[in-house]
């Protein structure tokens, strides 16, 4: 039990660093005016996502550590739903109701499509 919290701390620790890095680029490169930094993180790892699933459904990796190592620490360290979340409550009490909606419509429907898109060029037969 101790290495599956090692594992996943193991992780976690990647991603985080990674969503750091992504957000601190996003703010350098965009500017503050949009959460540009969780949008790309929540897309990057709704693909990998999808892209690990399709991995452990193929059997091309095994499901442990994989999963404990990439889906539970990593990715759930490199997407940001809470701060997501919060952005988008930020946002709505500015009064920037355009961008509130803007920013979870993007987020929604862009990270369920880069889901599908990593199981689906996993899953290709060839």
């Amino acid at each position: 039990m101790l290495i599956n919290y090692l594992t996943i701390a193991l992780g976690g620790a990647f991603g985080a660093m990674l969503r750091f890095f992504i957000s601190d680029m996003s703010i350098k490169l965009l500017g503050k005016g949009f959460p540009f930094g969780t949008l790309i993180v929540n897309i990057l790892g709704s693909l990998l996502m999808g892209v690990l699933y399709g991995l452990i459904e193929k059997e091309v990796i095994s499901v442990s550590p994989s999963k404990t190592l990439i889906g539970i620490g990593f990715l759930g360290a490199l997407t940001t739903f809470s701060t997501f979340s919060m952005d988008s409550l930020l946002l709505l009490q500015q009064g920037q109701y355009v961008k509130m909606a803007f920013n979870v419509t993007l987020n929604v429907v862009a990270c369920i499509f880069m889901a599908w898109v990593g199981l689906c060029l996993i899953m290709q037969k060839g």
